[in-house]
């Protein structure tokens, strides 16, 4: 098994990653680095520097951090010689997340820019299904509760945190592994709380081949949450629902699948690991990137958690 140091033992940490670690047959968590955060029973360390330095034997880093202050802690790790994997998105800007990419292979080492919602269980059956058929329209909403999701983490609404992008880039990284044709940005309408530096709401249009895609994000949805993507084509109606969990196909029954999106990057790791491969797919975050800058920014009501 590999040995691996989890950073940032916070919410997702708790409730995806170490979970999945318990479970997996190829990593074994052999230290942590967090300021405040500790797993029982598994060295501690302040920093990624001290844990490398302290523990030779981690060949593995997996960065659950917020994305600023990220690119620090990555290089720290790959000047270490140490594999990386990044917790979705990658880094705070795409030039960071490049030049990550870059000094992994100077170094030899691999990094994975993890995207969880592409391991969702009917995501790749809906890109088979796609692969042969013409696109007429998209339509993308992915609107959740930031009170839910993220209760107190005023990161997410400061810079560099990506505002409502924060999951919705969940959704820019479904449709650029099931859409056949690369999407670009034509325009933007971000809300933007009086009292925050990124977005709470905003709408997109892109375009994918001739086909318009339409895009919302909010962060206030209350009740029922809502991760959907639909896709017109010249064969009927493909409906992706539950943040990829579920495919709805014209004339076939649902495919519902378990969630095992953790599980599943962790495996590709460690395959990457030993194939000496990396995997940095920049689409997603390049696209919000396009969206900020082209955006109508209108500002609203002060938000507070």
């Amino acid at each position: 098994m590999i040995k691996l140091g989890l950073a940032g033992i916070g919410k997702i940490a708790r409730d995806q990653h170490l979970p999945a670690l318990a479970a997996s047959e190829d990593f074994e968590l052999a230290a942590t680095a967090s300021r405040n955060g500790r797993v029982d029973g598994v060295d501690g360390y302040a920093s990624i520097a001290e844990l490398v330095a302290a523990r030779p034997d981690v060949a593995a880093i997996s960065l659950c951090t917020p994305p600023e202050g990220r690119f620090e802690q990555a290089m720290a790790a790959i000047a270490a010689g140490r594999h990386v994997m990044l917790e979705k998105p990658p880094a705070a800007t795409v030039s960071e997340a490049g030049a990550l990419a870059q000094a992994a292979r100077a170094a030899g080492v691999t990094l994975f820019a993890t995207w969880h919602s592409r391991e969702a269980a009917e995501v790749d059956a809906a890109r088979d299904w796609l692969a042969d058929r013409r696109i007429d329209a998209v339509c993308i909403r992915w609107m959740e509760d930031i009170r839910q999701w993220h209760p107190g983490q005023d990161w997410i609404l400061a810079p560099g945190g990506f505002g409502v992008f924060d999951p919705g880039i969940n959704a820019l990284s479904i449709a650029t592994r099931i859409l056949p044709d690369p999407l670009t940005v034509l325009s933007a309408t971000m809300d933007v709380p009086a009292n925050r530096a990124c977005p709470i709401a905003a709408s997109v249009i892109f375009r994918t081949g001739g086909a318009p895609v339409d895009a919302k994000f909010d962060f206030l949805q209350t009740g029922e949450q809502t991760w959907h993507i639909e896709v017109e084509t010249d064969a009927g109606l493909l409906r992706l629902t539950e943040g990829g969990g579920r495919l709805e196909l014209p004339g076939q029954p649902a495919l519902d699948g378990a969630n095992m999106e953790y599980p599943r990057l962790y495996r590709a790791f460690a395959d990457l690991i030993r194939r000496g491969d990396s995997d940095v797919d920049l689409r997603p975050i390049q696209l919000v990137a396009d969206a900020f800058l082209v955006a109508d920014r209108r500002i609203t009501e002060a938000f507070e958690f």
